[in-house]
């Protein structure tokens, strides 16, 4: 893609480029029978940057940001056959020990905020007006942790690209022209087992993860295992190019449950390099390499959606399926 072409596809897409924040709220939604029900779903996408302003002229720092997405189960009925090229139900990932689930979801939306209580009000709003239409099938509160740790205390998305390099990589462009400035968004809830993991040294932490924890420092080649996190999620072309994702992963907690995890979210500009991370995570290339980091974090939930651009998502509000 052209600087120029990747200009006007990033002017029309919905905030999928930008940092994770310090708040957010994810929630999946699955879409109830009934023709009024999508009838409600399309009224939102004519309403939601509308929803978004309003919550923004409550924060002086205009933080607010949102993003909606779609599943395939859900498009055809929501806005008819014509639907984005890579769009499907992202497959189960089964390895020899460590499984990632695929889990219903039809529509799924992205609050982020400097503050909770913004994401709050705007989640507030948004399922007021799909009241009746969806039925949550997971909502999670993710906050920032310290400088951006992930709760097992690394860093999480050193290696995010930014600027125009996170827009080539998460925002499609005239291979799919009807869907243009749009993303693909994967997103997994992984549960962790803390107790384990504190009781693991942190040199062989630092080894699962392939970084040193307390400086964020990437290990040698020499030092890092072929199965440490960030060996098993390096995605590289047939020519050796590196092929990114925007990552904006959120922890989260529940202590009095004792259940601590990491939301894991990615925007990708074709959703098969996210699957090939899945694969020599959970599967392993070779098989069985799979990622050390699974032996301390369960995936429970995986789906995948489209996010239109800003512009497309006003026009879908008119279609009839």
């Amino acid at each position: 893609m052209s600087n120029t072409d990747l200009q006007a596809a990033s002017s029309l897409a919905q905030p999928v480029a930008e940092p994770a924040g310090t708040h957010a709220i994810f929630i999946v939604l699955t879409l109830n029978p009934g023709d009024d029900n999508t009838a409600t779903v399309r009224d939102l996408c004519a309403d939601f940057e509308a929803l978004v302003r309003s919550a923004n002229l409550r924060d002086e720092q205009r933080s607010v940001r949102a993003v909606i997405g779609f599943g395939a189960d859900a498009w055809e009925r929501l806005f008819g056959a014509s639907r984005p090229a890579r769009l499907h139900r992202l497959p189960e990932y089964k390895g020899a020990k460590h499984v990632a689930p695929s889990t219903p979801g039809d529509v799924f939306l992205h609050l982020r905020a400097s503050r909770m209580d913004l994401c709050f009000e705007l989640s507030r709003q948004i399922m007021g007006k799909l009241d009746g239409a969806v039925t949550a099938a997971d909502e999670t509160h993710g906050f920032r942790y310290f400088d951006a740790r992930s709760m097992v205390g690394f860093v999480d998305g050193t290696e995010n690209p930014v600027g125009a390099e996170a827009a080539e990589a998460a925002v499609t462009g005239d291979e799919d022209p009807d869907f243009a400035g749009g993303s693909y968004v994967i997103v997994q809830k992984y549960l962790h087992d803390m107790t384990a993991w504190e009781r693991t040294p942190v040199e062989e932490q630092e080894r699962i993860i392939g970084r040193h924890k307390f400086d964020d420092i990437e290990l040698s080649d020499d030092e890092k295992p072929a199965n440490a996190h960030n060996a098993v999620t390096n995605i590289e072309d047939e020519n050796g190019n590196e092929l990114k994702i925007v990552r904006v992963n959120m922890p989260f907690g529940n202590p009095g449950k004792g259940e601590f995890g990491t939301y894991f979210i990615g925007y990708a500009r074709d959703p098969a390099i996210t699957e090939r991370m899945l694969h020599n995570m959970f599967i392993g290339d070779p098989i069985g390499n799979y990622d050390r980091l699974l032996d301390f974090s369960t995936a429970i939930t995986g789906s995948l959606f489209f996010v239109p651009a800003a512009t497309l998502l006003e026009e879908l509000a008119e279609r009839e399926a």
